[in-house]
């Protein structure tokens, strides 16, 4: 099942075997998931800020805000939108770009050569921006560009004629959980490039460092500073505390070097930082699940007792995606995706994709399995899971549409995303200024420009989908939405049964 995985003894395969069958049935359509996964990648092409290189594939995109952080005396070329807007916000990013560096670091291997070599390439698009955000002594830069005039426009990222307002943190406007998801973000990512491009990972890992030590040493969360919280809120508030991220960073630089400083940070810390808390979240804003499943790891394999209850917080979220256990479960929609209320929901069918199948693989190379209290589930029982959520979404749905753009025979015409869903500017290279999108916006028309890969928020709580571009919620994509998906793929692609 997973490469160098010990074989399994006999009485935990029969249990594998038998919590496997608790699960909805395995789908019966027969999913091209290389197709997916090399569109999954491409879908970050779309979305890229600054000069384009010349192997652009995502050719009905130009260059953009080339210029950003020129006024303030500093180059923040580069790093992607994280939506439908023109808008680089700094915390989803980074996360981002841990996703997308721990599905290369857990799945790289099962990719087929040309798919990892462009994962590796949109990791390093990220990390090459993040480098920039940390490079002052002193601040980090957190955003660049004016969300308030920004969603008041609908306008091509070629085009932009708002304000590319710089937010940055210091030690007197402190921001851990930005400083602590880069750490973890550069840290995952020196993973992805140890082999290929040591020195480039030495490098991604000492500014790690240089984040971590500013998140911890400087401990707030942005948007408590009313001068930040202008521009980063309502979008990406910190609704969670920096806490989390603090672990986070430190599991990721743990991980990454293989320090006893970071694993000890992560003992000594771990109450004071509510480790135990809000343990059934993940996402961009929390991260305690992924921290759990992350750090379970160095009690499965490596056998620091210390680390054991990340493993039964680990567990016990599990439990929660486990219809027949006893756990209070996640809710799920009537056609079996799981669904969580406020919108952008396919973020949290990615991320926790991710998660059963990453832990599904820790399980497997400790011979280890989940106690649901009145069942006992393994790791196939989880891979099960994972595949019915990413079936969902590519097409098993009672709609019969893949929410993923390109990817099948339906999918979303109409997503809300300003330069997919006007003239490309290798056709129109006239400007289309602010408020002169607003009839394309309005269109019934499909979009000119599909934006390949682009999985967007997904269905309601009733499986229904308009494919309507004004309904946000359902219909923009992000750039967290895909970057769990990436090493779920990458996995299905090799074992697409």
């Amino acid at each position: 099942m997973w490469p160098h995985s010990p074989a399994l003894p006999s009485h935990i395969l029969l249990l594998v075997l038998l919590a496997s069958s608790i699960f909805l049935p395995l789908s019966t359509s027969i999913h091209d998931y290389h197709d997916a996964l090399t569109k999954s990648i491409l879908f970050f092409e779309g979305q890229r800020s600054g000069r384009l290189p010349p192997d652009q594939r995502a050719t009905w995109r130009g260059d953009s805000a080339i210029s950003d952080g020129m006024k303030a005396g500093v180059d923040l070329e580069g790093g992607y939108y994280d939506a439908g807007d023109n808008v680089k916000f700094g915390f989803p990013l980074a996360f981002t770009t841990t996703m997308l560096a721990w599905g290369v670091a857990e799945f790289g291997e099962l990719m087929p050569p040309d798919d990892l070599r462009n994962a590796e390439v949109a990791v390093r698009w990220a990390t090459d921006y993040l480098l920039k955000t940390i490079s002052h002594p002193g601040l980090i830069f957190v955003q660049v560009g004016d969300p308030i005039n920004d969603h008041n426009c609908w306008e091509r990222p070629e085009d932009m004629d708002t304000a590319r307002t710089v937010y940055n943190v210091t030690a007197e406007r402190p921001g851990s959980e930005v400083a602590g998801e880069t750490a973890a973000a550069l840290a995952a990512a020196s993973m992805v490039f140890r082999e290929t491009d040591p020195e480039y990972a030495d490098m991604l890992m000492a500014g790690a460092r240089k984040a971590f030590n500013f998140a911890d040493t400087y401990k707030g969360a942005y948007s408590d500073d009313p001068g930040l919280k202008a521009g980063v809120c309502p979008f990406y508030c910190d609704f969670d505390g920096y806490q989390d991220e603090l672990l986070w960073g430190a599991a990721w630089l743990r991980r990454a070097s293989e320090e006893d400083t970071y694993l000890e940070y992560i003992q000594n810390n771990g109450k004071t930082l509510g480790a135990e808390e809000n343990i059934n979240e993940f996402g961009w804003d929390n991260k305690h699940a992924g921290l759990n499943v992350l750090v379970s790891k160095e009690f499965m394999e490596g056998q620091v007792l210390s680390m054991e209850s990340y493993k039964g917080s680990a567990d016990s979220f599990m439990c929660t995606l486990v219809p027949e256990s006893t756990s209070s479960h996640i809710q799920y929609t009537p056609g079996g995706l799981i669904y969580k209320p406020g919108g952008s929901n396919m973020q949290h069918v990615t991320s926790i994709s991710f998660l059963l199948l990453t832990y599904a693989k820790y399980l497997s190379q400790s011979s280890m399995t989940v106690n649901c209290g009145n069942i006992t589930v393994g790791p196939t029982a989880l891979i099960s899971q994972a595949k019915n959520q990413v079936d969902y979404l590519l097409g098993d749905n009672p709609m019969n549409m893949s929410y993923m753009v390109g990817y099948g025979t339906r999918y979303p015409q109409r997503i809300h995303h300003r330069g997919s869903s006007l003239p490309s500017i290798s056709i129109h290279p006239q400007p289309i200024r602010c408020k002169d999108g607003s009839d394309y916006y309005r269109s019934p028309d499909p979009n000119p420009n599909p934006h390949i890969g682009a999985i967007v928020g997904g269905p309601g709580d009733d499986d229904v989908f308009e494919d309507d571009r004004a309904d946000f919620r359902k219909s923009e994509p992000t750039t967290y939405i895909n970057a769990p998906l990436v090493g779920v793929l990458g996995y299905f692609a090799a074992n697409p049964n």
